[in-house]
């Protein structure tokens, strides 16, 4: 029986999770499969996956061929560097211990690209928030300066009403003596 290792869609339209899987080839994608062997998340930035480092190996190591998506996310978590490693291994290139020890140098390397990858997202998003900062202080001042504007013109509005005001009282006090004397 032909076994592939691939991913089974689950999810709602326009949010896909996956599980990965060991399933037999002719199954349908999301039908029935051997074992479950992790999922991956591909909706956070970076992609989550969570695999049963093991029973991944093992599928792989027994002669399951991976999909070309699964293949990727199996070579980003070291299944398949492993893999191959271990044939090293049983052909005397090498012993055990100097395949574990190139297996740690490898994911300590991707541990430190993953965590580089991280605090420049971080950093974008912080930089992207204090331009957004600025940006509104900067509206917030033209706001100010409009408000500033249309108060000032209230004010002088009211001063000429108040002196317009101010003179009519004396017109009419000079008009009523004149009238008098008539």
């Amino acid at each position: 029986m032909a076994t592939k290792i691939r991913l089974q869609r689950h999810g709602r339209k326009g949010y896909a999770f996956y599980s990965i899987v060991a399933a037999d080839a002719r199954a349908p994608r999301d039908g029935k499969f051997i074992e479950k062997l992790g999922t991956y998340n591909p909706n956070t930035n970076p992609a989550t996956v969570d695999l049963n480092f093991e029973r991944a190996l093992y599928w792989v190591g027994v002669g399951a061929q991976p999909t070309d998506t699964a293949r990727n996310i199996l070579s980003r978590e070291g299944v398949m560097l492993m893999h191959h490693l271990n044939g090293g291994v049983r052909k005397g290139a090498f012993d055990e211990a100097t395949a574990k020890a190139k297996f740690e140098a490898w994911k300590a390397e991707q541990t430190k690209k993953l965590e580089n990858a991280a605090g420049k997202i971080a950093a974008a998003k912080a930089d992207a928030a204090k331009a957004r900062l600025e940006a509104e202080k900067e509206t917030n001042k033209k706001i100010a300066a409009k408000v500033a504007e249309k108060k000032a013109a209230l004010v002088a509005a009211e001063a000429e009403a108040a002196a317009e005001t101010a003179a009519e009282p004396e017109t009419e006090a000079e008009e009523t003596p004149a009238e008098a004397e008539a």
